[in-house]
């Protein structure tokens, strides 16, 4: 993995965090969906109550991809698992194995941690990245499909709810 360094990410690298999320925003086609903003990460990555965590990935001494995850957990296996969010490398830096090493440092922690699996999404056009995903054992979910509730519809089924008592 030819100089690649993992860590875990610092308060002091939420710029870099910040640029990694619209590069893949941009790759993505979905730059007008990228809403994250430096006080929203700083709050919910390293904040009183982190919501999820990031790795970054660098290479002679430049930051070059990262990974954000965070727990889930199956009822089915009665135990959490990792789910990667984001996984980005500059393009100038593929090849190089950071991706790899992203995802291994990702599989490790899994095991440390007790985790019954990584999972992740991947847009189905993006064929670049499935075949990665292949190539280290990743296998689609074909019965799956990815539901959704955000904006207006959130909202009005949080509205329907009943009050607390």
């Amino acid at each position: 993995m030819s100089g690649v360094t993992i860590r875990d990410a610092r308060p002091d690298d939420l710029d870099t965090i910040i640029a990694f999320i619209r590069a893949l925003a941009d790759y993505e086609r979905l730059a007008h969906e990228a809403k994250a903003d430096r006080d929203m990460l700083a709050r919910h990555l390293f904040g009183p109550r982190p919501m999820a965590e990031v790795l970054i990935a660098d290479h002679e001494g430049a930051a070059v991809g990262f990974a954000l995850f965070f727990h889930n957990f199956s009822t089915f296996e009665g135990r959490p698992g990792i789910y990667l969010e984001d996984l980005f490398v500059r393009p100038e830096a593929r090849g190089l194995g950071a991706g790899r090493a992203l995802l291994a440092r990702l599989a490790t922690l899994a095991i440390e941690r007790d985790c019954a699996r990584l999972e992740w999404s991947v847009l189905d056009w993006n064929a670049p990245a499935i075949a990665f995903y292949r190539a280290i054992g990743g296998r689609a979910m074909d019965e799956w499909t990815v539901q959704r509730l955000d904006g207006e519809a959130l909202v009005a089924l949080s509205s329907s709810a009943n009050p607390r008592r």
